[in-house]
């Protein structure tokens, strides 16, 4: 018998309060995103109120992070949302338009928020005419914590669960879908947790380097190299554990059982690389500054 764990019993609502016949939900998905957004908001002012660690002035006053963040929570929001519906759904979709604003339903791609939050800042900081690169050094600087949150809420989810693995930690998701593994493996279908992967890289690992960057390493008087090492950082991550995570299922035929997009290269992988390469050049452009 295949040493596993089996999922713990979490249920995907915190909460529900039944009024007028109708149910409303507080889910962990929901919290994530909330939390999330809040601990990014609090790291980035926390930088913008020491003025030491920049190297002039911060790019920008608390007030004006504040009407920031109403753009970059529209952003996430709408970017995720017709990423998703665009990288990996778009005949789905082009069917059935209606389900696009049913975003409660799930569906929202991180590639997606992010070119939505990179619109959003290059609007705002061109409107108020703040320096950008800064800018986005204090934005990137808290958005591992959100990432971390988020994979979390995936796990607890039970969705965007890994491919088959007999290694001891692999987890025993619930339904149909995650079990059906097969003839991989016998028996009882463990697979990968890999969200716990991604919280881990994404948000621990890569929140802690950009910690010490910005406060103990002086990487905030550099404009770019916060950018560009969480560019670089959640490319590389997300490579390395698209190794271990299921593909989705629209991609996954019997001549094509890795769901691969192209020969060798993921959806997820294949988003990455971009952000891996325009990461490494604003980390060697800000070494040059």
């Amino acid at each position: 018998m295949i040493a596993a764990i089996p999922f713990p019993e979490i249920a995907p609502e915190i909460f529900t309060i039944s009024l007028f016949g109708m149910d409303f939900s507080l889910r962990w998905y929901a919290l994530a995103y909330i939390v999330g957004i809040l601990l990014a908001w609090r790291l980035s002012l926390a930088a913008l109120k020491r003025p030491a660690l920049w190297r002039s002035t911060p790019p920008m006053t608390p007030a004006q992070l504040e009407e920031l963040l109403t753009w970059v929570i529209l952003s996430i929001i709408l970017g995720g949302r017709l990423g998703f519906v665009l990288f990996y759904q778009p005949g789905y979709y082009l069917s059935h338009p209606a389900e696009i604003l049913k975003v409660w339903q799930g569906g929202m791609s991180f590639h997606g928020g992010f070119l939505g939050v990179v619109l959003a800042a290059w609007i705002f900081t061109g409107k108020h005419k703040i320096p950008r690169l800064e800018a986005a050094d204090a934005i990137a600087l808290g958005v591992p914590a959100g990432l971390m949150l988020g994979r979390l809420a995936n796990f607890i989810n039970a969705e965007l669960w890994g491919r088959p693995t007999d290694l001891p930690w692999g987890v025993v998701f619930p339904g149909a879908a995650a079990q059906d593994c097969g003839s991989i493996l016998p028996g009882l279908c463990a697979r990968h947790p890999s969200q716990l992967y991604e919280a881990a890289l994404e948000g621990i690992v890569l929140l802690s380097l950009l910690l010490w960057l910005a406060f103990r390493g002086g990487a905030l008087k550099a404009p770019g190299r916060i950018t560009g090492t969480f560019l670089a950082g959640y490319g590389l991550a997300r490579y390395i554990v698209e190794f271990a995570r299921q593909a989705d299922a629209q991609f996954i035929t019997p001549e094509n059982p890795m769901g691969h997009v192209i020969p060798g290269f993921s959806m997820g992988q294949l988003l990455s690389l971009p952000m891996i390469l325009i990461g490494l050049a604003l980390i060697l452009r800000s070494r040059r500054a």
